[in-house]
């Protein structure tokens, strides 16, 4: 497999693409994530959207949002939106867009980054570490971990 990992802010033509893809999978308004970008491409931190591109196809993506969603607004960064395609996982994708991610914020100096999940025992596969539970916009109770360079 043949894939690289691309910062949507580098690479604008992929713009359009990646607001569909994002909205896609997420159930968020595609303009939601397309004003997102949009603000990436001035900023020196973050929004930030990452792709993984296979063969011009995009076959997963990550952000990184100042809140996603959820009641602790001092724990920011949040990395989210994570996702790869069903036929392309386990294969190391997503694993390769966190790091790819907690690199280039750590580059940009900043060392925390937080996420939100339902998912246990994925994340800390990559050194993120479970922090809390934290109440998101919906009500609902998710887990919040937490990743230090």
């Amino acid at each position: 497999m043949n894939y690289k990992i691309i910062n949507v802010k580098d690479h604008k033509e992929y713009k359009d693409k990646a607001a569909s893809f994002f909205a896609s999978k997420w159930n968020i308004e595609e303009s939601e994530y397309l004003k997102s970008i949009e603000e990436s491409f001035t900023s020196s931190t973050y929004p930030m959207w990452y792709l993984a591109i296979e063969n011009g196809t995009i076959i997963g993506g990550i952000g990184v949002i100042e809140n996603d969603f959820h009641e602790r607004k001092d724990l920011s960064p949040n990395v989210c939106a994570l996702y790869v395609e069903k036929n392309r996982r386990n294969l190391g994708i997503a694993g390769a867009l966190l790091n790819y991610v907690i690199k280039d914020m750590k580059q940009k100096g900043i060392t925390t980054l937080y996420l939100i999940t339902d998912h246990t025992s994925f994340y800390e596969r990559y050194n993120w570490e479970y922090l809390l539970d934290v109440k998101c916009d919906g009500g609902e109770i998710s887990r919040m971990y937490i990743h230090k360079e």
